[in-house]
């Protein structure tokens, strides 16, 4: 073994724990396959959303992870269940009065709103794979309505007639009394008007491989469960489709938890090994709700790529998986920073940490160089303060501070510096709030630009921030961020900001002196 291989099969980062629990899988025999078997689920009844993106992104850090440990092979399925019927019009569409009248379609029957595609459901498996492909994904793609239709699902299916009433036997015991008179796992396509159906079952022929049922009208109808005329319920389906692909490996989130029992128990009835599990806590909106493709609340997976890069993001989904946590645009300047942060570290780093470090997750340990050589808080300050409108502008700035930079030679950086024009004229410029200073920080003020005026030492970070601290010590400040904050609120607009020696560095001592002045003649806001 590697010395990094050493490292790995320590390591408490959660997914190379996750990747030793499959290795104890495939070695004792579980796996029944050559390979390792990946699957991520995705419901396109909605735009994707970030959350659904998690899904993918924490499932290839595991498989990473994996690899890293073992020399078994792997495949990652992405499996969209694009089969379901619309129950409800998504409130976040164009033209929703269209799709009204093909509720209870499957998803790959409904027109589709956007006029690109030709369905609904072929539309967002196309944003999803989209944004997979973007981010450099290695996955297959998997659709439901093909898989159902293809006759691939056939074996499976044909089993739970066989076994029909052991599966019904699971699911009744999970369902309150007034369902269990009408439930049956199978949900027949109505075969003239294509709707799916929840109608009870009267009969099941596992000779035969058929099913009887009324339809709304009170018709009788027998179609055969093969060929895509009849689908399983989202439950049972969870498990048959373990059991058919000999999946492995599916993580999904806290709302499904409870019902892993039953998708282990089908997924054995049907001839399966049941996988292993990771449940990840479900990201919530700015005002702490759930998010949903069907709302459309949170952040969307092109907003974020608006302000920020895949990697950010990435590194956001690396954090706590097990937590709760806020999914609005206030996290983005945070990840981005601690991002690279963590890239600057990797290098220097024993092979203990580096298997730890987010970024070896993020990058499946081929790690970059970070090119940030001015944080991103700092580049949204310097926007706020400049009033730049582009990145030109900024690099003028940031060629002062760092005149090896370059927007070729720091890539990074110059992305960041047009996100952070955007991201500051759509969030931090509406709610800045500027105020007049009280009497001690006005004369603490004037004495900082009078310092600034005459300083003729090094203008480098570290130095200006000692100047600064000087001043607020000697001016009573207790505790010494009253001063920074008072800084911030009436120089910026804000109640916090980057290191202010640093941001005095990057903008410029002179322009600096000049801002003080503004903020204490009441010119700025």
């Amino acid at each position: 073994m590697s010395e990094f291989r050493d490292a790995a099969m320590n390591s408490k980062a959660w997914p190379f724990e996750e990747a030793r629990r499959l290795l104890k899988r495939h070695e004792a025999g579980k796996s029944q396959k050559d390979h390792i078997l990946f699957e991520t689920g995705y419901g396109p009844s909605g735009l994707p959303h970030i959350g659904t993106f998690g899904e993918v992104a924490r499932t290839t850090m595991i498989r990473r992870a994996f690899e890293a440990i073992s020399d078994v092979p792997t495949r990652l399925i992405c499996f969209s269940d694009d089969m379901d019927g619309m129950r409800k019009v998504p409130d976040n569409v164009p033209n929703p009065e269209m799709l009204r009248e093909h509720l209870q379609k499957p998803l790959t029957s409904v027109p589709d709103p956007f006029g690109t595609h030709e369905s609904f459901g072929h539309h967002n498996n196309a944003m999803l794979r989209r944004f997979l492909d973007t981010f450099g994904f290695e996955y297959e793609f998997y659709s439901a309505t093909e898989y159902y239709k293809s006759g691939a699902f056939d074996e499976v299916l044909l089993r739970a007639c066989e076994r029909y009433d052991d599966i019904m036997a699971v699911m009744l015991k999970s369902l309150r009394e007034e369902r269990q008179q009408t439930y049956s796992i199978f949900l027949p396509l109505h075969p003239e008007t294509g709707r799916v159906l929840y109608v009870p079952i009267k009969h099941v022929d596992a000779a035969k491989g058929e099913i009887t049922f009324d339809d709304e009208d009170g018709r009788e109808w027998t179609l055969p469960v093969t060929g895509g005329q009849v689908k399983l319920q989202w439950k049972p389906d969870f498990g048959a489709r373990w059991a058919a692909l000999g999946v492995d490996f599916e993580m999904y989130g806290k709302d499904h938890s409870t019902n892993t029992p039953i998708y282990d128990r089908i997924c054995e009835i049907l001839g399966g090994a049941k996988p292993e599990h990771f449940t990840y806590e479900l990201f919530l909106d700015a005002n702490g709700e759930k998010i949903s493709k069907s709302k459309g609340n949170g952040l969307s997976i092109d907003e974020w790529l608006t302000y920020a890069s895949t990697e950010s993001l990435a590194y956001y989904m690396f954090q706590k998986p097990k937590t709760a946590k806020r999914l609005s645009w206030d996290v983005i300047p945070k990840a981005v920073d601690e991002y690279h942060q963590q890239l600057r570290a990797y290098p220097g780093q024993s092979p203990e940490q580096q298997a730890a470090n987010p970024v070896w997750h993020i990058h499946g340990g081929a790690v970059p160089a970070s090119t940030m050589v001015v944080p991103f808080a700092m580049l949204l300050n310097l926007v706020s303060v400049s009033g730049a409108e582009s990145k030109e502008t900024l690099w003028g700035f940031i060629r002062r501070y760092a005149p090896e930079a370059s927007p070729e030679g720091n890539p990074d950086l110059d992305q960041a510096a047009g996100f952070a024009i955007r991201y500051y004229e759509d969030f931090v410029k509406p709610g800045k709030t500027y105020r007049a200073p009280d009497e001690t920080e006005a004369a603490a003020m004037r004495d900082l630009a009078e310092r600034l005026r005459a300083h003729e030492g090094p203008r480098d970070d570290e130095t200006l921030q000692s100047l600064v601290f000087a001043v607020g010590k000697e001016h009573g400040f207790e505790p010494l961020r009253n001063w920074f904050k008072a800084l911030y609120e009436v120089l910026m607009g804000a109640s916090q900001g980057p290191r202010f020696g640093g941001f005095i560095a990057l903008y410029g001592v002179e322009e600096s002196v000049a801002l003080i002045e503004k903020g204490l003649a009441g010119e700025l806001g």
